[in-house]
């Protein structure tokens, strides 16, 4: 199964993630794209990061197209949602949005779950203010909304996982079938 965990930063998507694949050794993980951007940029919050984010995990997904057990940390779903997010605070015209949902649809279409990480109130994770509390709520939402819109569009299933990680690994666990 090709699964992609979505989510905010700091929203719990690598505890799944590291948790998941213990259970499952057999998948291939692939890292949050920012590990792969990041030194290149100068803000990694700013819409020339989250563009060239976007683009690694469309040209990973790509990549790794005939991996049947993959789970990639990030989607261009992410990514689209980072820059509507960007737009909605007042830090981005958005010119770029149009493109990046286009080719979230598109990336998504080669994946069977996508897996959504909110940010749960019940188990909040606290940032610091260096980590842009404003921009990861504003992403949280804009990520909830950007699948709603495109959900029907695309070929994968979305699961939105909720809880402590526990609960949050059981649920993957089930929607895959083991």
């Amino acid at each position: 199964m090709r699964i992609v965990a979505s989510g905010t930063h700091a929203s719990g998507k690598s505890t799944l993630i590291s948790d998941f694949h213990a259970a499952h050794p057999e998948y291939l993980v692939l890292g949050d794209p920012v590990d792969d951007v990041e030194r290149e940029m100068d803000d990694p919050a700013g819409e020339p990061s989250f563009v060239a984010q976007l683009r690694v995990s469309a040209m990973r997904l790509r990549q790794h197209a005939d991996r049947r057990n993959l789970l990639a940390e990030r989607s261009p779903l992410d990514f689209a949602a980072y820059l509507i997010a960007l737009e909605a605070l007042g830090r981005s015209p958005g010119a770029l949005i149009p493109r990046a949902v286009e080719l979230a649809a598109e990336s998504l279409s080669t994946v069977d779950l996508a897996v959504l990480v909110p940010l749960d109130a019940r188990h909040p994770i606290h940032v610091p203010s260096d980590e842009d509390p404003e921009l990861r709520e504003a992403m949280d939402l804009a990520l909830l909304e950007l699948a709603d819109d495109i959900e029907h569009d695309v070929a994968s299933r979305f699961l939105m996982v909720a809880g402590d990680r526990a609960a949050r690994l059981r649920s993957v666990q089930e929607a895959i079938g083991r």
